[in-house]
């Protein structure tokens, strides 16, 4: 009976423990990113999208998608874009990347998303690695904080 109640209470404190932990996991979480896509079925029109094929961000997975809405050229050169990371599941994060094909870098930048990117917000470099590659690097952060909405 006693071997009972050891086993239960410990099962009480390590479910207990792993709550605790994971809701301040999910209160504030932040790192840094490495991420590479590639563009081979971008077809630079508005729509169109990159697929991502590696990465240390498991809100990113490989396979998930980056969706560009305005197409490239405007201005010469260049890609300026609102943007929509796609990783299924109802999980996107929105924002903006602005690339300089001339120079190999950019800039991509969000600020919320749906699902488990809400409170996202990062800052990643953009540089091209070669051919149709790129990578992102940079750092990210996620606040779980719902005392900045509005409720209805």
């Amino acid at each position: 009976m006693k071997s009972k109640f050891t086993i239960t209470r410990l099962a009480i404190v390590l479910l207990a423990t792993a709550t605790l932990t994971l809701s301040v996991s999910a209160s504030d979480r932040k790192g840094d990113v490495h991420i590479i896509k590639e563009c081979s079925q971008y077809t630079g029109m508005p729509g169109g999208f990159c697929t991502f094929t590696s990465s240390n961000f498991d809100l990113i997975p490989p396979g998930a998608r980056i969706y560009y809405d305005q197409a490239v050229g405007v201005p010469p050169g260049m890609l300026d874009s609102n943007v929509v990371v796609d990783a299924g599941g109802g999980n996107r994060a929105l924002g903006r990347c602005t690339l300089d094909f001339a120079t190999g870098q950019g800039l991509c930048s969000f600020s919320d998303g749906t699902g488990s990117f809400e409170g996202f917000h990062a800052r990643f470099e953009v540089t091209h690695v070669g051919g149709k590659v790129w990578a992102w690097d940079g750092p990210f952060r996620i606040h779980d904080d719902n005392s900045d909405h509005d409720r209805d």
